[in-house]
């Protein structure tokens, strides 16, 4: 066979593979998978990890102290409203300080609210923090800074309501690791220390779909058309293209992971209700907010194994402001001179966002609401 009707040969099938294409694109449907809905409400992924209102609307608030207090009334939790209080007070006391008092009064605002937590949900809790923390030898990098996580007192009871239940022994981590595993810092740590990999995927969209014919249900994310790509993919550990959109620009994907979801007459059964709570719960494990304007949603990747740490954003970050707290208040010193190094920046985004992104989580845990601050249109 000769050169030119091999190249033509060649050119041929190269055309017919692109009409194929385009016949198939053509013939994909256009329509979204059908949502799983609740009381005519579309059922979307919630802020809290344990006991999400699923059907209920976004809290639009600029601040959430006087709705949760108006719940805790409501509910006649006296001791939980006193914490919260008293949560409310060393906020406001907060904003009013230095970079390095700032810890020890951010601190006792987390430990407060953490108590009213626990009172709501009645999860037994010692009086101890349940955190220490102590320097080892060398320079004054976070890295030194070491967080053990005690199996008894407040944070401790936290671990337990969020099933993240702590040895006998304890556990220890570093302050910089612990840094590493908040999706709301992670930007500046990234920059901060570039040679560690992005360990937060961003996500849009995270929603409950189903198949009729199946009576299952599954999460959907989209990912952005930059990341959309197999190297991210790959990353991804249980997630998988949906072959029912057009991926050419930007995946879609589907957690291989599925629940039962069983409807009759438009209304879900109560063992679909309950598989869909339970199946929240676990995927909400996996997944991170940052608490903003826009709806911040991120998937922690599990395909690290390096300096990755199976807890949440909320015992992470009451620990590492415990730490920190501990310095402020017996070594303003060391912490002044930490805030002279190399992640000064990263220990200013910590103190100064950490407050906030707490706060949110929180009173999402405590009631099973979404909050989001005014200006968003839901």
């Amino acid at each position: 066979m000769s050169r030119e009707i091999f190249q033509e040969i060649n050119t041929k099938i190269s055309a017919n593979k692109v009409q194929i294409k385009e016949i198939k694109d053509q013939l994909k449907p256009k329509k979204k998978r059908l949502a799983v809905k609740y009381k005519g409400r579309e059922i979307v992924v919630r802020k809290p990890k344990i006991v999400a209102d699923l059907p209920s609307k976004v809290v639009l608030t600029d601040s959430t102290w006087q709705f949760v207090e108006i719940y805790l009334r409501s509910k006649k939790q006296d001791d939980a409203l006193f914490y919260w209080e008293q949560a409310r007070n060393f906020y406001e006391s907060t904003k009013t300080l230095s970079l390095v008092s700032k810890p020890l009064t951010a601190y006792y605002c987390f430990l407060n609210a953490t108590k009213a937590l626990l009172e709501v949900k009645n999860i037994g809790y010692d009086l101890s923090h349940g955190v220490t923390g102590k320097k080892i030898d060398g320079h004054f990098r976070i890295q030194n800074e070491i967080v053990k996580f005690q199996p008894a007192g407040v944070v401790s009871g936290l671990g337990v309501y969020l099933g993240e239940n702590v040895p006998a022994g304890g556990q220890e981590f570093t302050l910089k690791d612990i840094f590493y595993n908040l999706p709301y810092i992670h930007r500046a740590f990234t920059i901060t220390y570039d040679r560690r990999p992005e360990l937060f995927i961003p996500i849009l969209e995270p929603r409950f779909v189903h198949e009729k014919s199946e009576k299952k249900g599954w999460l959907e994310i989209k990912l952005e058309q930059e990341h959309s790509n197999a190297h991210m993919l790959r990353k991804l550990n249980g997630y998988g293209l949906d072959g029912l959109y057009d991926n050419s620009v930007s995946y879609t994907l589907r957690r291989n992971k599925k629940f039962k979801w069983e409807v009759n007459n438009t209304v879900p059964t109560d063992d679909s209700l309950n598989k869909i709570q339970a199946y929240h719960k676990k995927m909400r494990k996996e997944l991170r907010y940052i608490y903003s304007s826009n709806a911040l949603w991120y998937v922690k990747r599990k395909d690290l194994a390096n300096n990755v740490i199976d807890k949440s954003t909320l015992t992470l970050t009451i620990a590492a402001m415990h730490r920190l707290s501990e310095l402020s208040r017996y070594n303003p010193q060391v912490l002044s001179k930490h805030l002279e190094k190399d992640a000064s920046w990263l220990l200013t985004e910590f103190i100064n966002k950490s407050i906030y992104q707490f706060i949110d989580q929180i009173s999402s845990e405590i009631t099973g609401n979404d909050f989001r601050v005014t200006g968003f249109r839901d």
